[in-house]
């Protein structure tokens, strides 16, 4: 017999569900607050139970580390981040689902942490959504292993004076890698997300490709997760538009249909980068902002405050606009010049081409646009001659190239001569 217990907690109230199993079946429960008893329910059965917010909390708590169940084909995993977008794409992924939701590291000094898409307000949310379906709903604390494999990363890419993008790393390796694993375990043939992206067939291969709807499109987000892995992920919003999606979920009565978006760099919590890298430990120590021959213009307080392109908060003037070109930080030094000297026509970055190409589309920030470029494979990753110049190019970004619609290569940028 194996025993499992789970608490929570909110304020002054606090719940413990206490399960006994024969790694099959409940045999028995302590659990006050549900709305029905666990004693003969699978785990997957017991994940369905709804009942009081904090006995339905201390339940998941106690069943996600161990959570299994045999293979149900057709089965769908589903990641549940509490937003209209998963919510949708549960709905498409009905009768045989079971939801999952990622509970990761927040600052807990950070001012909006209910906002991220991984609070505990979020996982609660997404629990109602299935149990509202009908849909056993199961928790993965990752927290600590987030902050190891996200967090630090990016606090040490600051450190190094790159401008590292965490939802690129989370999305192409942290989290997927997590989803299928759980994906497996439950039982699943598919793991569904919410995202906007869509898969396609591209040279014998299935590859990544942009949604349908520009203006959500995730696809260079996602670029880094390895096309072996495709055939087991579906994108069910990929075929559609943001409105489309809010207007599904309002016709099928999900609580999730006005639900405001979640944000970028979810662990920061609402709080400005340069705060939360601050408080993390990096320095803030005085140093120089310097033109492109040495001239001393002004002083900073943390050359990991600036990236490529800024041009607000530099605090130096000129006759003509200024932006930080790049910071240094052996010498904690600044340099700054004019738009022009931010161009770029090269660049390397450590990834994998998907496809053998020599032309593509490479999207090198993502709200900036493509630009046409010839591919030369490297070692470890490519290089790219791009067709005009492209501004404001930052070491630890991603470059991810498309053919077509179809993303045929990603990597982060190292170097941009």
């Amino acid at each position: 017999m194996i025993e499992l217990i789970g608490d929570s907690s909110r304020g002054a109230d606090f719940a413990l569900v206490r399960i006994r199993f024969d790694g099959e079946r409940i045999l028995e429960a302590d659990a006050d607050g549900l709305e029905r008893s666990l004693v003969g329910l699978t785990l997957l059965e017991a994940a369905a139970v709804g009942g009081e917010t904090l006995p339905v909390d201390a339940l998941a708590n106690a069943i996600g580390p161990v959570f299994r169940a045999p293979r149900s084909p057709g089965r769908v995993a589903v990641a549940m981040s509490g937003g209209v977008d998963s919510a949708v794409a549960l709905l498409k992924s009905l009768p045989n689902a079971v939801g999952v939701t990622l509970r990761l590291w927040l600052d807990p000094q950070g001012p909006d942490a209910e906002r991220a898409c991984c609070s505990p307000d979020a996982v609660l949310a997404a629990r109602a959504t299935c149990h509202g379906l009908g849909v056993p709903h199961v928790t993965l604390d990752l927290r600590d292993a987030f902050r190891r494999a996200v967090v630090e990363p990016f606090v040490r890419g600051y450190e190094r004076g790159e401008t590292p993008n965490p939802c690129i790393h989370c999305n192409g390796g942290f989290r997927f890698a997590r989803l299928l694993a759980f994906a497996q375990r439950a039982g699943a043939d598919t793991l569904a997300t919410g995202h906007y992206a869509r898969t396609v067939e591209y040279r014998g291969r299935r590859l990544l490709a942009r949604a349908i709807d520009a203006q959500k499109d995730q696809s260079y987000m996602l670029a880094r997760i390895d096309p072996i892995h495709l055939d087991r992920i579906s994108f069910p919003l990929g075929e559609q538009t943001k409105a489309e999606t809010r207007a599904e979920a309002g016709r099928a009565g999900l609580a999730a249909a006005g639900r405001s978006e979640s944000q970028e760099a979810c662990f920061l919590a609402g709080d400005d980068y340069r705060a939360f890298l601050e408080r993390q430990g990096l320095e803030a120590r005085d140093g120089v902002i310097v033109d492109e021959d040495g001239a001393e213009l002004g002083r900073h307080s943390g050359y990991w405050r600036f990236t490529p392109g800024q041009r607000k908060g530099l605090g130096v003037s000129a006759t003509e606009p200024l932006y930080a070109l790049r910071a240094d930080p052996k010498t904690n030094t600044v340099v700054v010049g004019g738009r022009e000297a931010l161009g770029r026509t090269s660049l390397t970055a450590r990834g994998k081409l998907y496809v053998p190409v020599e032309r593509v589309e490479a999207k090198l920030r993502y709200r900036s646009d493509s630009v046409a470029a010839r591919v030369r494979p490297t070692d470890d990753g490519f290089g790219l001659e791009l067709d005009r110049p492209a501004y404001a190019i930052a070491s630890g970004q991603a470059a991810v190239l498309y053919r077509d619609d179809a993303v045929v290569g990603a990597g982060l940028i190292g170097s941009a001569p």
